[in-house]
């Protein structure tokens, strides 16, 4: 999706500066509600969902020291698996951002949780509660938006290594917890500086995610299949590990594409964004940036309640139990000032997500203006920007945008 100020028709246009503030009172106030009323049966739900997931993953881990029998790492792995999940998305994810520190218990404080990932606990504090969650869907502030690895507007300047992004985000999906810590180092930047010119915070950060990573190979690669040795289950255990983790990182991949990557989920440009942005303007940005799943208490609880993604990133301090009872009232509030409130199936947004990644990997217009039968001087041309130069790939360019446009205005008479 173009940047919201490039579109032919922006979707905040109808807006006045006032609406927006009165935007802004509104969600505040609907935050402040659920604020009052945070009490024991939410501290409950925390306290039982780690509960759960603690006995899930020790009985899943047992059931595994016996997994060179077929059905005992089924039941193993898709337990393992579960517990996983819900360990990354319902609980550490949640307690990290906060939400659950107004219970004033060590055990569940964003301070204190270190959670089962490949990423240190305060540096994904600082890249995701920080970064993201401040500069959502700017493009060159936000590097949520791709991960820095993807191309995710039609304002980025097209080049032929964005062609393999469907494969980068297939391998980016199948190790999503690497990925995410290598995106919390700014790795690539960092590593493209002089090692001796490296600042001192970035090489200690470095040999904590280093060590946060061997830890927890050790643990699921080493400690655990050892512990199956006397079974003869070393190596299905070893496997059912290896499994797990591949389905919580495709899952939790997913989970956050749906989120923030579907088409029509807003993007915004950096000096569209005023140096005092508003509480009304944030606001107004955190909706048009963010998409919701629909689904079951199931399907949310699953996603970290992530399925919510627009509440959450309203109300990102706020129990994730409660996404569920104020997202009806901000749906109302989208109502009444005439916005997009997009939410879709999990498998609708999945494919709109990928979709969007496939069109923005090919040059602006192409997907658009590509049929069957001109398929072969499509790829023609399709090759020509591919392998020469510069200029080739500038006129190639405005010829496509220039057909897309008359599709598009052929479509609309």
């Amino acid at each position: 999706m173009t940047v919201i100020t490039k579109q032919p028709v922006n979707p905040t246009a109808h807006l006045t500066p006032e609406d927006i503030e009165a935007i802004g009172v509104e969600l505040d106030a609907i935050r402040q509600s659920v604020l009052d009323d945070r009490g024991a049966s939410d501290a409950a739900y925390i306290r039982r969902v780690v509960d759960v997931q603690r006995k899930l993953e020790l009985g899943s881990r047992a059931v595994l020291l016996a997994s060179v029998f077929p059905p005992a790492w089924v039941a193993g792995t898709v337990g393992l698996s579960i517990a996983k999940i819900l360990e990354n998305m319902e609980i550490g994810h949640n307690v990290m951002h906060g939400q659950w520190d107004w219970m004033r218990d060590p055990k569940i404080h964003s301070t204190t949780w270190e959670w089962d990932n490949a990423s240190t606990a305060e540096g994904w504090k600082h890249s995701h509660n920080e970064i993201h969650h401040t500069y959502t869907n700017i493009v060159g502030k936000d590097n949520d938006l791709g991960y820095g690895i993807m191309r995710v507007d039609e304002d980025q300047r097209w080049i032929p290594m964005y062609l393999a992004q469907p494969l980068w985000n297939f391998i980016n999906a199948c190790f999503f917890e690497y990925g995410i810590a290598a995106y919390d180092l700014e790795l690539g930047k960092n590593l493209s500086i002089p090692k001796d010119k490296r600042s001192e915070t970035f090489k200690k950060n470095a040999a904590n995610t280093l060590r946060k990573i061997r830890k927890q190979a050790t643990k699921d690669y080493v400690v655990n299949p050892a512990l199956a040795l006397p079974t003869g289950s070393f190596l299905p255990t070893l496997a059912a590990n290896f499994t797990a983790n591949l389905v919580r990182n495709v899952w939790s991949h997913s989970v956050i594409m749906c989120g923030h990557f579907p088409e029509g989920v807003e993007t915004f440009e950096k000096k569209s964004i005023p140096e005092n942005e508003t509480r009304g303007e944030w606001y107004l940005r955190q909706m048009l940036g963010s998409a919701n799943i629909s689904g079951s208490k199931a399907m949310h609880l699953m996603t970290g309640n992530l399925s919510h993604q627009i509440e959450h990133h309203l109300f990102p301090d706020l129990p994730s139990n409660r996404y569920a009872e104020v997202a009806p009232k901000v749906k109302a509030l989208f109502d009444k000032y005439e916005l997009n409130y997009h939410e879709a199936s999990l498998p609708a947004q999945v494919y709109s997500a990928w979709h969007k990644v496939v069109r923005l990997s090919l040059p602006n217009g192409f997907l658009e203006t590509t049929t069957v039968k001109n398929a072969p001087e499509q790829l023609k041309t399709l090759w020509a920007m591919t392998t020469k130069g510069p200029k080739v790939r500038r006129a190639a360019q405005a010829r496509l945008t220039q057909q897309a446009r008359r599709k598009q205005m052929t479509q609309a008479a």
